[in-house]
């Protein structure tokens, strides 16, 4: 019998905290591979997806700060695929170790994944996603003085963020490594970030100034790899109805018609839930099969069926 093949989409908060050294994420990496290690004794294979926004974000800080003639800053692009390699690292090393805890020999592997994206998406020129750290009301005007062509917004009542370019992804170039490396039953770290944007000229893959989002990432992956289940894990519980007010309602089975009546009507928070119910119904229209969104303390009830949002066709 063939195994259930899930891909698993990490939210920031399975990385990064508020203390942003390498320890501290390394520390976040493991407590998370804790609950994905529940996937993997559910006798499933796990594809593993993350985001990078504030790593992205505070390494393009790092490169500005160091930028000179003879060691300039590199680009978006580049530094995406840095953090794809050193998340990648981290979670490597936290997955084998909890897995031999566990009395499981499996690999793990980090594969640096590219995201084809359309060069005439309308997101190049409106960009949307935040990165990097926050900043508060007073910090504004200083920003503004040292970054003037930064484009720079509000996210989700948390502070202000430098927003850049979130093209939706086309195609994941990796796809069928990915799938190679899933159905020798290893274990893949794959398109950290929603993946590193290119556009094709020609043969030629050309890295753009952008960042994908990777909820869209890990939907666009889940389709193309075939997968059974498309989980979307973050810090709540599940999909929420008029969330933060007093008639706030939790949902817990949903049509992707459904939900889709909801994005239409923009109920949803543009910088957070928003993205994820997009992309999990983008899966379920375009697979028939189940996406889950719940909290990633939850791995073990989510997998029971007993927690999380489950949207079906």
């Amino acid at each position: 019998m063939t195994k259930e093949r899930v891909v698993v989409a990490l939210g920031g908060n399975a990385i990064l905290s508020k203390d942003a050294s390498a320890k501290a994420q390394q520390k976040a990496v493991m407590k998370t591979s804790e609950s994905l290690v529940e996937f993997v004794k559910n006798d499933q294979d796990l594809i593993i997806t993350h985001g990078n926004g504030p790593q992205v974000g505070n390494l393009l800080l790092q490169q500005a700060a160091a930028n000179s003639k003879k060691n300039p800053a590199l680009p978006l692009d580049t530094c995406g695929a840095m953090t794809q390699g050193s998340i990648g690292y981290w979670f490597q090393n936290a997955m084998k170790e909890v897995l031999l805890k566990n009395g499981i020999n499996k690999q793990v592997v980090t594969l640096v994944t590219q995201t084809i994206v359309d060069k005439n998406d309308p997101a190049f020129s409106n960009p949307s996603k935040p990165i990097g750290p926050f900043y508060d009301k007073g910090e504004l005007n200083q920003l503004r003085q040292e970054h003037p062509d930064w484009t720079i917004v509000e996210d989700s009542g948390r502070g202000y963020r430098r927003a850049v370019p979130s093209p939706k992804p086309v195609e994941i170039n990796e796809y069928p490594a990915i799938e190679a490396i899933s159905n020798l039953g290893v274990i893949p770290i794959v398109a950290g970030g929603g993946g590193i944007p290119v556009v094709k000229d020609g043969n030629r893959l050309i890295g753009q100034e952008a960042v994908i989002d990777k909820d869209f990432g890990a939907s666009k992956i889940a389709q193309l790899v075939k997968a059974d289940k498309l989980f979307i894990l973050t810090s709540v519980g599940g999909v929420f109805y008029n969330f933060g007010k007093p008639n706030q309602k939790e949902i817990f089975d949903v049509t992707a018609d459904e939900i889709q009546k909801h994005i239409d009507n923009h109920e949803f928070a543009k910088g957070s839930m928003m993205p994820k119910v997009q992309a999990a119904v983008a899966f379920v229209k375009a697979s028939g099969k189940p996406a889950v969104i719940g909290a990633l303390d939850d791995v073990k009830e989510i997998i029971a069926g007993n927690k999380g949002t489950v949207i079906h066709k």
